[in-house]
């Protein structure tokens, strides 16, 4: 089964498996939860917007209290999801949100900031995989179909110092944004 660090991690992987017809991960998720010997398990079901095919998932829940979001999880790796979705997530959210704040007024750059802040946990968990004493994910992390392609296009992005570079210049990025304020009450 399934385990998840938090709720938020468990929507991600929903988002990141689509339905068998090919429809985006998108589906009207109900959730109810259900103790099955010891582990706490967060069953999702919902509809296929695109097919109607019915859509569960099972997660048994980690012990660990989770940390608030943004965050999807505490110190350890995720076992559900692998480095180079989160990575392609970070890219996705961020890239986003960089072209919509580099592209909007100064007044409302800050509607970008949702995006921005989960292209920055996203980075985290990469960091997550890296082994203490070694300066990069090694490759069997990679256990996705989009992970391992982007590893074997790229392994070099998935260096502790390529990682923290752009971590950083992502804190940057959210830090520019958060310098935008949105405008008072009757301004425009």
């Amino acid at each position: 089964m399934l385990k998840a660090r938090s709720s938020l991690e468990a929507h991600l992987y929903m988002d990141l498996h689509p339905c068998e017809c090919g429809g985006s991960g998108g589906f009207e998720r109900r959730h109810h939860l259900e103790q099955r010997g010891e582990d706490l398990v967060t069953v999702y079901e919902g509809t296929c917007r695109a097919c109607g095919r019915d859509r569960r998932f099972a997660f048994v829940m980690d012990e660990e209290i989770p940390p608030p979001p943004p965050a999807y999880g505490g110190d350890r790796p995720s076992e559900i999801i692998d480095p180079g979705e989160f990575a392609d997530v970070a890219f996705r959210y961020g890239r986003w949100a960089s072209l919509g704040a580099l592209n909007a007024p100064r007044s409302e750059r800050h509607k970008y900031r949702g995006a921005m802040v989960a292209a920055l946990a996203a980075e985290e968990e990469v960091l997550k995989f890296i082994p203490e004493g070694q300066d990069a994910v090694p490759a069997s992390c990679f256990t996705s179909e989009r992970g391992r392609a982007l590893y074997e296009k790229e392994p070099e992005n998935f260096s502790r110092d390529i990682l923290e570079i752009g971590l950083e210049a992502s804190q940057r990025a959210l830090a520019a944004m958060e310098s935008d304020p949105p405008p008072a009450a009757g301004e425009q």
